[in-house]
């Protein structure tokens, strides 16, 4: 009986029939000064460590990210793409970094109307029950549920896992719904505690 054949894994550039991927992420006009500034430690990561080619179109204001023939992995140029799209929603680089190194990371939005209908004042109150007194509440969101939170006016995007992203959201959506701080934070410690016996 002949030997079984023993053949090369495939690489990623042939599973897509040698076929180039792209993906575009459009910059928004508020996202272009700080992306100047920190270019580099956006390029770095993607060309060197997930193997994807990027570059800025200028005219077209959108980062443009493309495979190469030894990208390792297929999924690189949609982690890549994920990373950037997370910079332009107010993430910084070194949160963003977590979604090319942990695939279960990803970035949830929504905003303020789609939980209630607030306008005027009750609105402008209903974010600063968000953030709280110099950032104390969004902060201990975030250190209880392992997330990072960006409050851009009335869009709320959550960065984490799914289970700590639907806390997260919880207690988002309490608060413009309402509750004080300090429920909030007590309901928190609960779910907190049963997450760390959990793991």
């Amino acid at each position: 009986m002949p030997p079984k054949p023993k053949y090369e894994a495939l690489t990623a550039h042939e599973m897509s029939d040698g076929r180039t991927q792209f993906r575009k992420v459009p910059v928004p006009p508020h996202r272009y000064p700080p992306l100047k500034k920190i270019w580099m430690d956006i390029y770095t990561p993607v060309f060197e460590q997930m193997k994807v080619d990027i570059h800025m179109n200028l005219k077209a204001r959108r980062v443009e990210l493309k495979t190469r023939a030894n990208t390792p992995d297929v999924s690189n140029i949609q982690m890549c793409a994920d990373f950037v799209q997370a910079f332009m929603l107010g993430c910084g680089v070194v949160d963003g970094l977590a979604l090319l190194r942990l695939e279960e990371l990803y970035v949830d939005s929504f905003e303020i109307k789609d939980v209630k209908t607030l306008r005027g004042e009750h609105l402008s109150r209903a974010i600063g029950r968000l953030s709280g007194k110099g950032g104390k509440t969004k902060f201990a969101i975030e250190n209880a549920t392992k997330t990072r939170i960006v409050i851009a006016d009335t869009k709320i995007h959550i960065l984490g896992s799914f289970s700590n992203t639907k806390i997260a959201t919880d207690s988002l959506c309490s608060l413009i719904l309402g509750s004080p701080a300090g429920k909030v934070y007590s309901k928190l410690r609960a779910v907190s505690s049963r997450l760390a016996e959990r793991f």
